[in-house]
């Protein structure tokens, strides 16, 4: 009961931000990427808005590296909601040659997503775009406000971020900013979790165990596929494994795990040692790799 009750007043928050979103500005947009936090956000923006539809459109920025379970899943939500979905590809801006793809060992397309996302916030003129991002993932994104202003070249200051007191939110710019907006900020991996298993919400079946080739390296499992570099001693073997955070398939590893239902997740979670984003190599690049990249203006 105890933590239903917690959901509920996180609910409330969330609720209270998409609102103050939609009265705020022009021509918002909900960064959907088919994961679970996304996938929360929708849930909450038809609770905030109904018995009306979302009154803003998803975005997706496809690196092409994505896991097809996510894609598909996007796909089929979108058109269940009669949602209006956006999708830019990063392999557009490699075909241009406005960014570099990555070789070798570590090499993925998540870092280059960030031309992408800012190529459409110019493209649709979207003045707030709301995200994800929670503040117990990282410690670049325990720094963010709710409402997360970004200069007209989409970059961050942390060192100049308003007061949120009372939660008086505010959403003045000017002329070529834009903000971005965290509605789950205060919620943890386990809320989320919570949330769902409350919700009943579906989520694609990787986040589940099921077989998949993998192979090991630095400690990480990684999925054996035509996009993740892997040397011939790393060997290919079937394992039972399930995925805590689902970004570009090159970036995110996957844990042994026998939790097929959310109530064996949450358990898992609980008893884990590992954060949520352990497995995701492109936080382990600097000791600043997120931060960095926020500065640069990812989401």
């Amino acid at each position: 009961m105890k933590e239903i009750l917690v959901n509920n007043a996180l609910e409330s928050e969330a609720i209270y931000i998409f609102r103050e979103v939609v009265g705020q500005f022009e021509n918002p947009v909900l960064l959907f990427s088919g994961g679970k936090d996304s996938i929360s956000l929708v849930r909450l923006a038809q609770k905030a808005f109904h018995p009306a539809k979302i009154p803003f459109p998803l975005l997706h920025v496809d690196t092409g590296h994505n896991f097809p379970e996510t894609i598909e899943f996007r796909d089929r939500l979108a058109e269940e909601l009669g949602l209006k979905l956006i999708v830019r590809y990063v392999q557009d801006a490699i075909d241009d040659g406005k960014v570099i793809e990555e070789t070798g060992k570590y090499s993925s397309r998540n870092i280059l997503q960030t031309t992408t996302l800012l190529e459409a916030i110019e493209e649709f003129k979207f003045d707030a775009c709301i995200g994800g991002a929670r503040r117990d993932e990282e410690k670049a994104r325990a720094k963010e406000r709710i409402f997360s202003v970004r200069n007209d070249f989409g970059e961050w200051d942390e060192k100049n971020q308003r007061p949120e007191v009372f939660d008086m939110l505010n959403g003045r710019i000017e002329i070529g900013q834009n903000v971005r907006v965290f509605p789950i900020s205060n919620w943890t991996e386990l809320d989320v979790w919570n949330y769902i298993a409350l919700e009943e919400i579906e989520i694609p079946s990787i986040y589940f165990s099921h077989e998949r080739e993998i192979f090991e390296r630095d400690g990480l499992l990684w999925t054996a596929s035509e996009h993740v570099y892997r040397n011939k001693e790393e060997l290919i073997e079937t394992r039972n494994v399930r995925f805590r955070t689902i970004g570009d398939i090159t970036c995110t590893a996957a844990v042994e795990s026998e939790a097929v239902g959310i109530e064996e997740v949450i358990r898992e979670i609980r008893e884990s040692s590992i954060s949520e984003r352990g497995a995701r190599i492109d936080d382990k690049r600097s000791e600043a790799a997120m931060e960095t990249r926020k500065q640069q203006g990812y989401f």
